[in-house]
């Protein structure tokens, strides 16, 4: 694919590196363009070395090759990070006064703005009226990160990092189009990855799951505007996706009451984690030693079904009109087949969706990639093609935004 990476004159336009050599080092063909102001951050020199291309900032250069058209024509996807809020507000009233404007206005791909810029330029009235104005024009404009600004401010208007920005950009090039805002004025909370059981004060009982794909749907929800909470379970390594606040618990004891919280006034719920159906019976003070007196088995109790207790208490009018989302990771037996298991399933929780995950070796679990099915309350099956767990997730939303109309 062709990608355009546009750099704005920010002090993060250091990150825009990592994200040129992230496109490069998968296949993509890469021309970057950054704003005069921009080089004054990082070199010409960088950005050639890290695409292979030319750095040019003007629409002068080159000029038999007609650049300021012909690269926006052939883009297959545009990035623009960072997305300043002067170089955002001349892409909204189309302005055309360098190489980077230029090729905004002859791109008919997908555009996606990341925007960095100090808290009170990113809620100034005149920021949020060119945000909308780009939204409105078809553009995809990431929600910014919170954190550490220039200098000792903190708040939203931060960067997303690398990864992210990669990530949705990848979403952008397997849709092909650009993300709705169709989940704004939305709460939605997410719960992700495995939880932990405690045997002792070193082991524990949990499972293979490493958050990714709860982590994808909060990320997507939250880019689809949705305020949304995600209540993380074992997730090492993974970052806070932007514009989501996190809350971190370690059990399954512990994610329902956070469930249970969060999802009081909630307009939905997605319970993508692998919440352990068992935990021990009893938890040794101590760690159990080898000898005389170690266990011949391991006696366990049963964990609370989080997501049948959700569908229970909204039947008791505790939950409103909750939209509820299970997940379902499933193996094949003598009894049945992927999709038999599932069916049941969906059959007992009574959700209103299940995304089915059939598992095994290199699949659903630490992986990046995923597929599936997506059955609904209402007897529909639809199948979710291989592809990114960002995609899966937006598929999934697609299909949740409808219930909640």
């Amino acid at each position: 694919m062709r990608i355009v990476v546009g750099v704005g004159g920010g002090i993060a336009a250091y990150k825009a590196c990592s994200l040129v050599r992230k496109f490069t080092e998968t296949g993509h063909h890469v021309r970057v363009i950054p704003t005069e102001s921009a080089l004054q951050f990082v070199g010409k020199a960088t950005f050639e070395a890290l695409s292979g291309n030319p750095v040019q900032t003007g629409v002068f250069a080159d000029v038999p090759e007609v650049p300021h058209v012909r690269i926006g024509q052939e883009a297959d996807l545009v990035v623009i990070a960072p997305a300043t809020a002067d170089l955002m507000a001349r892409a909204a009233s189309g302005r055309a006064d360098d190489l980077l404007t230029a090729t905004l206005l002859t791109a008919r791909c997908p555009v996606l703005f990341a925007p960095a810029m100090h808290t009170e330029m990113w809620e100034h009235p005149a920021t949020i009226a060119n945000v909308a104005t780009l939204r409105a024009h078809g553009s995809t404009v990431m929600e910014p990160a919170s954190g550490r600004l220039t200098g000792a401010d903190t708040g939203p208007g931060r960067l997303p990092e690398p990864e992210e920005i990669f990530a949705l950009a990848s979403l952008l090039l397997e849709r092909s189009d650009a993300l709705p805002r169709d989940l704004e004025g939305r709460r939605v909370v997410v719960s992700a990855g495995g939880t932990r059981e405690p045997l002792d004060p070193v082991r524990f009982l949990g499972n293979r799951s490493s958050g990714k794909q709860g982590y994808a749907m909060a990320r997507v929800a939250a880019q689809r505007g949705a305020q949304v909470t995600l209540i993380a379970g074992n997730t090492i390594g993974l970052e806070p996706p932007a514009a989501v606040e996190v809350v971190h618990v370690t059990t399954a004891e512990q994610m329902g009451t956070a469930v249970d919280k969060h999802s009081v006034g909630a307009d939905a719920v997605i319970m993508a984690a692998a919440v352990a159906d068992f935990r021990p019976a009893n938890v040794a003070a101590a760690k159990i030693k080898k000898g005389a007196h170690e266990p011949n088995s391991i006696e366990l109790t049963k964990n609370r079904d989080i997501l049948a207790g959700l569908v229970q208490a909204r039947r008791d009018g505790q939950l409103g009109g909750l939209a509820i989302v299970g997940f379902a990771a499933e193996t094949g037996d003598e009894h049945g087949d992927v999709l038999t298991h599932a069916r049941a399933k969906l059959a007992r929780k009574g959700c209103d969706l299940l995304v089915v995950n059939a598992v095994g070796e290199g699949k659903a679990f630490e992986v990046d990639n995923n597929d599936g099915w997506l059955l609904g309350a209402d007897g529909t099956e639809q199948s979710l093609d291989h592809g990114s767990k960002a995609l899966l997730a937006s598929r999934v939303l697609d299909a949740l935004g409808p219930l909640l109309r």
